[in-house]
């Protein structure tokens, strides 16, 4: 992905729910959306520097940057624009996209469809080992963070820096409380179930947080070398490659040279995306260069501790409280008391004003937004109220879909 260095070229996936217009039910129909699009089945259609993409379940299509861009900010624009015009190609079909997470009310016992086309031999197998026909596989909506890195130095500094940010990630990203036609008591109720959706083999999810591993070299042998144990007893004609198979919440990619975060929630629209993305990557840049606290101490960040931390955010989301000191030392705030993590991303981002000033007004303003507001998840829930109904859900949801359509933030 990138040969020039740490923070200079970006890309950004958004999965999104192809559902009915009139219902909001799942539409099982992302083939016959690229069909009409590329003139035959196929599994992506180049658009320019842009692309649409299948994924595992066919009411899901994912919108992304194929080629890495120097700027995050242009990229908000330029993904709106692919969601209004994949919008209009859904709208031929009688389908809308939606946002969020997680499909309010979707069966996914009986309503899965997976993907039969192309590379459909890697889903098949998956679905044979794991059985995909569950939440955790074919209702999980989210957005990838690509961040590129040019030398093995690099990588550890960004890798470290990573591992002590994911934490806390879906304090401000979790957009999925809802899931079976019911608010969960969860935040992130996609990440709960992305946590356990492969425990057949529990390595290749291991604690969500990466082991701490700061070169190529020890990630073959340490992650990769151990996938390839693991799932060979499952995968005897060795469909599934150790790249694929790994489903930390961030992933090396090595063949691209970027790391791949995938613990944030897809949000309601590409702006709130990009935002989040303008403000964890200050933060990162600011951790890489050693801001709050030296590489060897986020090297030391011991993985059970970070994932104990990440376990609280996905349940609570902003308003868990972090008491673990030796954390909050890692961006400068050990001090003697605790913090909610929505009152260390505050702070965090006044630390970071200048960047989020550099990213322009409707970044910065988005922010703010979010972190006044909570996450979206935060937000859903308030909007829906105590026992909301089906009726309450495809009310809201239909105005998350307008908030996608619409390019703005939902507001509750």
């Amino acid at each position: 992905m990138s040969q020039d260095g740490l923070f200079v070229k970006f890309g950004i996936e958004l999965e999104y729910m192809l559902v009915c217009e009139d219902t909001l039910d799942v539409a099982p129909i992302a083939d016959r959306i690229l069909e009409q699009e590329a003139g035959e089945i196929t599994n992506e259609v180049e658009r320019g520097i842009m692309a649409w993409s299948n994924e595992l379940a066919l009411h899901v299509i994912e919108i992304k940057n194929s080629t890495p861009v120097p700027s995050l900010p242009m990229l908000a624009e330029k993904l709106q624009k692919e969601v209004e015009e994949l919008g209009l190609v859904a709208a031929s079909q009688g389908a809308i996209l939606l946002p969020t997470a997680m499909h309010p009310w979707m069966d996914p016992h009986s309503e899965t469809r997976l993907w039969p086309h192309g590379n459909r031999d890697i889903y098949h197998t998956y679905n044979r080992i794991f059985n995909c026909q569950g939440h955790g596989w074919s209702n999980v909506q989210s957005t990838h963070l690509n961040l590129g890195f040019a030398t093995d130095e690099e990588f550890g500094r960004l890798h470290a820096a990573i591992r002590v940010l994911l934490p806390i990630l879906p304090a401000i990203a979790a957009s999925s409380p809802v899931a079976d036609g019911a608010l969960t008591g969860w935040f992130d109720t996609r990440l709960q179930y992305y946590r356990h959706n492969q425990q057949r083999i529990p390595f290749i999810t291991g604690q969500v947080i990466p082991e701490p591993v700061f070169s190529e070299t020890d990630y073959e042998q340490e992650i990769y070398q151990r996938l390839r144990r693991d799932i060979a007893p499952f995968d005897p004609d060795g469909v599934l490659e150790p790249e694929w198979l790994n489903s930390r919440g961030a992933i090396a990619r090595f063949d691209r040279n970027a790391i791949e975060i995938r613990v944030l929630d897809i949000q309601e629209c590409p702006l709130a995306d990009v935002s989040l993305a303008v403000l964890i990557c200050a933060v990162l840049k600011g951790l890489c260069e050693e801001r709050w606290a030296g590489l060897a101490e986020q090297k030391a960040a011991e993985t059970g501790a970070l994932a104990d931390i990440f376990v609280g955010t996905v349940r609570d989301g902003e308003e868990m409280e972090i008491d673990n000191l030796n954390y909050l030392r890692l961006f400068g705030r050990g001090g003697k008391s605790a913090r909610r993590a929505g009152e260390l991303w505050q702070e965090l981002a006044a630390d970071c004003t200048p960047e989020l000033v550099e990213a322009g007004h409707g970044i910065q303003q988005s922010v703010e937004t979010i972190l006044a507001q909570g996450p979206l998840a935060r937000r859903i829930i308030r909007a829906l109220g105590v026992k909301p109904d089906r009726e309450r859900f495809r009310v809201l949801y239909r105005e998350l879909g307008q908030c996608l359509t619409q390019g703005r933030l939902f507001l509750s």
